[in-house]
């Protein structure tokens, strides 16, 4: 668990502990923004959120970890994409968060969308980064989008018998993810870095069946297009030109698909990664910051 990582209780999935981290003291005279982190990754995704004194300054930023995720568990051992909406939710009013916005990057994009749904009065505006609206279905892939059942498969397979106690996450694993999600010029340390976070979070079995969940929900989750006329808030879709998992032409479909949102734009980020808040930060923030201010 990262050390900047705190946990709150909440009562969804027989009892949970979310794992979070937040900016500052919460101030309720500033509108907040939750952050969703990527497939696998933690709170520390958002490092460079937390170190922006423009967007750190005009808003409470609180990032919260989904299930199977950093230092997130659950008494039950099975969970979906709502049942992480429907947590954070419980977390927000754990932590005396009434209202917010929501940006999440990849996975966490379609997490927020799902909070929208959920609790549209409390949900203000979302910010998905890098992320799609649909299953990963056949026309996601003629849309130029990646083969996610190809890619998580035979993760699903190779995880499914138990192991023992010294196990720990495959390093081809954590590569394959970060490839995935910000391209080749990683650098040493940053590869290092999470490698470290990615060992600390998946150890024993329960760690790998925790990988397991996470990787059957990326590959059997379930689309929204059939629900997003009903999301009434503000929508800013951020995408990169480089997303190598989902495309622009996906992106152009998935924002046209918001058709009750109060309002509804995407941004192309050139040169943009997947895990587009940890790529192109500056862009991010300042997309976001307007966002906020705008629609506070």
């Amino acid at each position: 668990m990262s050390s900047s990582t705190a946990t709150v209780d909440v009562p969804h999935l027989g009892g949970s502990r979310i794992g979070y981290r937040s900016g500052r003291p919460h101030d309720p005279s500033l509108p907040t923004v939750v952050m969703v982190n990527s497939f696998t990754t933690t709170v520390d995704l958002y490092r460079p959120q937390f170190e922006d004194t423009a967007l750190s300054g005009a808003a409470n930023l609180l990032a919260l970890e989904p299930y199977g995720h950093g230092a997130t568990r659950s008494v039950y051992p099975h969970f979906t994409y709502w049942d992480s909406a429907l947590a954070n939710l419980q977390a927000m009013d754990a932590l005396g968060v009434d209202r917010a916005f929501v940006l999440g990057t990849s996975q966490g994009g379609w997490v927020a969308a799902r909070m929208a749904l959920l609790a549209p009065d409390r949900i203000q505006g979302i910010l998905p980064l890098g992320t799609s609206m649909d299953f990963e279905s056949p026309a996601s892939r003629e849309r130029g989008c990646w083969d996610g059942i190809e890619f998580c498969t035979p993760s699903v397979d190779a995880l499914a018998a138990p192991v023992g106690d010294d196990w720990v996450v495959p390093e081809e694993f954590v590569d394959a993810v970060l490839g995935a999600g910000l391209g080749e010029g990683i650098s040493d340390g940053f590869r290092a870095f999470w490698r470290q976070v990615y060992r600390e979070t998946y150890t024993g079995d329960d760690g790998r069946h925790r990988l397991r969940v996470c990787t059957v929900n990326l590959r059997d989750r379930d689309g929204l297009h059939g629900r997003l006329d009903e999301v009434r808030c503000p929508v800013l879709w951020l995408h990169g030109t480089d997303d190598t998992v989902y495309s622009v032409a996906n992106a152009e479909d998935g924002i046209r698909r918001f058709t009750g949102a109060r309002h509804a734009e995407l941004e192309i980020v050139q040169g943009g990664q997947h895990f587009l808040s940890a790529s192109n930060p500056e862009e991010v923030d300042a997309a976001a910051l307007a966002f906020v201010t705008r629609w506070a």
